[in-house]
């Protein structure tokens, strides 16, 4: 499984539009065939600072997402609604107990 962890911080007067935006991209992302779980989480420490936190079965997936039409058109706009660019980690993650 792969995880993604990616903070995005947004600027304060864009919050909503950003939010009504990503609610396309999150909805889309989880149709996906090989999607487990995609979140948008928000920081409680930070303000307008969120974290979407991604489950994918494998790279593959990642790689079908990443050249998505709802992806692309999602990063298209982002910049009008981010404050500086992202922080993406990626992880390769097993499920060790449920």
């Amino acid at each position: 499984m792969i995880m993604i962890h990616a903070i995005i911080h947004v600027y304060r007067e864009k919050e909503q539009a950003f939010l009504k935006e990503v609610q396309s991209l999150i909805k889309d992302s989880r149709a996906e065939s090989g999607n487990i779980s995609y979140q948008l989480l928000k920081d409680t420490e930070k303000e307008n600072v969120y974290m979407m936190v991604e489950e994918w079965k494998d790279f593959d997936a990642v790689q079908s997402h990443n050249s998505s039409k709802h992806f692309i058109s999602f990063v298209g706009k982002s910049n009008e609604y981010l404050k500086s660019p992202l922080d993406v980690k990626v992880y390769d993650a097993n499920l060790i107990k449920k």
